[in-house]
């Protein structure tokens, strides 16, 4: 009787940290040991440790307790192999990765990332390494999933800083305005300002009006309230090397004279606890990025679509970025109860 060969695998976390990556190291490695009887080697800082040869033996006992933790155990970095920089000094580094890989005996390497990380594991699945991905990020643009983990983390830390902002704007009287993160996506300031009742959000997908958005403010500040919370995604439009937050208010102050406040909330978005729903969806794709490393379905990226797992071709993402559609349901939600996106005034607003 022919005995089936134990597979060993590779798992690395490249790219920014967000809330639930060791919930998804977690969700791979229990499933991959307990379920499957694999080997896990854990790759140290990102696709670095590839190339250093840098990486730990995983056991159950490694992955327990870190449900809850924020970051990641094994250590991420900006690497990129295939990046112009990279391919043009001394170091093949796709070459070394390649030979790691193979001297390690890995089945297959898990990489848990977001838009850039796809992208290099969709070149390295090109060279013929296994390759699962497992897409992360707090800005919820990587393209073919619904949503990433780590994302709604960041929504509910926003969330509540705005809810902190409304009291100080309406005690002062102030235009109170946030920058959240997001890169070129909208996806974080739409959800927060939402949740935490911001009245104008100013996203990269809605081209804003300066006229617009100033008759806005203006308008709630002497006819219907002495205060306003903006909420702004740092990828909006606005001139090089200005901070998004810091722009809208100059405009607000040089255009209406009124007194505002900018809060950049930063890097207090990507790091802590994960939220419950973070560590959920982190578990899922985890258990099924192992379930398809046994099934021998490689080069596919873990995605979720209407709340089912599922996986995509990993080489489908590049070059793609998921930005909040024109006719996405909750933008048209929150224009009936009056907030503003910096292009039309809500009917309910008088012009002055």
């Amino acid at each position: 009787m022919e005995t089936k060969k134990r597979l060993k695998i590779g798992i690395l976390t490249a790219g920014g940290d967000c809330p639930g990556i060791n919930a998804a190291i977690r969700g791979v490695a229990k499933t991959a040991i307990l379920e499957y009887g694999m080997e896990v080697i854990g790759i140290s800082s990102g696709f670095a440790g590839l190339i250093n040869k840098e990486y730990i033996a995983l056991n159950e006992t490694h992955v327990s307790g870190i449900l809850t933790l924020g970051g990641t155990i094994l250590g991420t970095s900006r690497e990129k192999p295939f990046g112009k920089k990279q391919l043009q000094d001394a170091i093949d580094r796709p070459k070394l990765i390649k030979e790691h890989y193979a001297d390690l005996k890995l089945d297959c390497l898990v990489c848990i990332g977001g838009n850039g990380t796809m992208r290099t594991a969709g070149m390295l699945s090109q060279q013929g390494l296994n390759i699962i991905g497992i897409p992360k990020t707090i800005d919820n643009d990587v393209w073919g999933t619904d949503v990433t983990f780590g994302f709604d983390s960041a929504v509910n830390i926003a969330t509540e800083a705005i809810d902190r902002l409304h009291t100080t704007a309406n005690s002062h009287k102030r235009i109170m305005i946030i920058e959240v993160m997001g890169h070129n996506a909208g996806w974080i300031a739409l959800h927060s300002g939402i949740a935490g009742g911001g009245d104008l959000i100013l996203l990269p997908e809605i081209p804003y009006q300066e006229d617009v958005m100033l008759k806005y403010l203006d308008e709630r500040a002497t006819i219907r309230k002495g205060y306003s919370i903006v909420v702004v995604a740092e990828g909006i439009e606005k001139p090089k090397k200005e901070k998004a937050g810091e722009y809208i208010s100059k405009l607000i102050g040089d255009k209406l004279g009124y007194e505002t406040r900018v809060t950049v909330l930063g890097y207090i978005q990507r790091g802590g606890t994960p939220s419950p729903t973070d560590r959920i969806l982190a578990t899922r794709y985890g258990t099924y990025a192992a379930e398809l490393i046994s099934e021998g379905q490689f080069g596919r990226m873990v995605a979720i679509h209407e709340n089912k797992i599922t996986s995509i071709p990993i080489a489908e993402t590049e070059g793609k970025t998921r930005l909040i559609p024109p006719d996405y349901s909750l933008i048209a939600k929150a224009r009936k109860m009056g907030t503003c996106f910096g292009d039309t005034l809500p009917t309910n607003v008088t012009v002055l």
